[in-house]
């Protein structure tokens, strides 16, 4: 094997970062506008693309031809024939209404492609043709050159030539609750830099990605019938064969026995066919699972199929995978001590909501002495921000590590403005955290 086949078959993140870009066939300058663009036709766009699933159309009908819904189609069929329209009326109506209520609640369910797109930015900085210059996340190719800086999310997987105290919030990905420092090493599309710069060369766009790969294991689940399912095909099977026969064996002792005429035996048998078809069992079973699926919903779980609830409960072992997996990956100060007492805070989350309370009295906001002179601090050294509920989220986002968003939070609810602070100290000087020292420091004008 010759030396540059054996150098492109190595792992891209052992590969020296001089050679990075060669493995890449890219350059320092980034690619040039043309190279881009051919590479875009080639590679296609930077997006989550969707399989190819049924049809919306072909969803809805699947609701109203399973075996229970037949049944139940042919029992209002039965009900008009043997001259009961208003009860084969009573049964399609149910059937119907129990059809689209399943398909809608299935509908609503199925955006787990959307809500991993929703991570992804609209635009990324690159450097092409030797400068830098803004373009839709979409356009991204391999080979392209992206600079990142403090509070960008990252548009494609790609590998670090270059960093400056560099920390990943790769909680999307992995769960944990902490940046990831990142020296020589990949970045991931669907994560964010929560601290310092970076220079990477792009390696992965579009369903490549790792981001990518999750979204194809969403959407290619293979359907497969729960045990209640099961259960109830078999249920519908007994009561179909038990209808029938029963009907049957009605229809030859009325005709036999008491003389009728074997038109008004078939009417009688009918009757008695219908009046065995459990119409109720569909939408109470709906019901149920619905509001099942309701109350995990309430604590943003998302289930894809009614159905899916019910095994829940077959459920004997759980697997989970890290902090992040059990958690919101959200940071709260529950306590401060300053000046010899214990000072506890109220209210959770990034929401600035909340008091401050010594021995259960709140303290008057805006705090003074030395309790603002321990959250200016926390203030000033900080390098996150948190972000009010906007168009894209309903709920206090953050930016940046979410301990030092955390700070920003208690200060906030002792009346203490982080962003007013840090222009009336601007800083001066900063040095980052360190393993060794357990502290950031920060230096600023007086």
């Amino acid at each position: 094997m010759t030396h540059s086949a054996s150098h492109r078959s190595c792992p891209l993140h052992t590969v020296a970062i001089a050679d990075v870009y060669t493995r890449l066939d890219s350059q320092p300058q980034g690619l040039t506008t043309t190279e881009a663009v051919a590479r875009l036709q080639r590679c296609g766009a930077n997006t989550i693309h969707a399989l190819q699933t049924r049809s919306l159309i072909r969803k809805l009908l699947s609701n109203f031809t399973h075996l229970m819904a037949m049944l139940l189609w042919v029992g209002g069929v039965l009900g008009f024939l043997a001259g009961m329209a208003e009860l084969g009326i009573a049964i399609w109506v149910v059937n119907l209404i129990n059809g689209f209520f399943s398909f809608w609640q299935e509908y609503q369910a199925e955006k787990a492609t959307d809500a991993l797109r929703r991570l992804l930015p609209l635009y990324a900085r690159v450097r092409r043709d030797g400068l830098e210059e803004r373009v839709r996340a979409e356009d991204l190719v391999p080979g392209d050159v992206i600079l990142l800086a403090e509070g960008d999310h990252i548009s494609a997987d790609a590998r670090l030539v270059h960093e400056a105290d560099l920390r990943v919030d790769q909680s999307t990905l992995t769960g944990e609750s902490h940046p990831v420092r990142k020296t020589a090493d990949l970045v991931f599309a669907g994560t964010s830099v929560a601290a310092g710069t970076g220079v990477a060369v792009v390696f992965a766009t579009a369903m490549q990605r790792e981001v990518g790969k999750i979204a194809h294991l969403t959407q290619s689940v293979i359907d497969t019938h729960s045990p209640l399912q099961q259960e109830m095909q078999r249920a519908t099977k007994i009561v179909t064969v038990i209808a029938v026969a029963v009907g049957c064996l009605f229809f030859l002792l009325a005709v036999t026995f008491t003389g009728i005429t074997v038109l008004e035996g078939f009417i009688f048998a009918l009757g008695m066919i219908v009046a065995f078809v459990p119409e109720g069992m569909v939408p109470t079973v709906t019901l149920a699972l619905a509001m099942g699926t309701q109350r995990m919903a309430r604590r943003h779980a998302l289930v894809k199929r009614l159905s899916a609830v019910e095994t829940l409960g077959c459920t004997t072992v759980i697997c989970t995978d890290k902090t992040g997996t059990l958690t919101q990956n959200e940071m709260t100060v529950s306590e401060l001590w300053v000046a010899g007492r214990s000072l506890t805070v109220t209210g959770v989350g990034y929401a600035p909501e909340g008091h401050l309370l010594d021995q259960s009295r709140p303290l008057p906001t805006p705090v003074t002495s030395e309790v603002r002179e321990l959250l200016v601090a926390a203030s000033l050294c900080n390098d996150a921000r948190v972000l009010p509920p906007n168009s894209v989220s309903s709920q206090w986002t953050i930016l940046g590590d979410p301990t030092e968003a955390a700070l920003l939070v208690v200060a906030a609810k002792a009346g203490v403005n982080g962003e007013q602070e840090t222009r009336q100290w601007p800083r001066f000087r900063e040095i980052p955290f360190d393993s060794r020292r357990k502290r950031m420091t920060t230096i600023h004008w007086g």
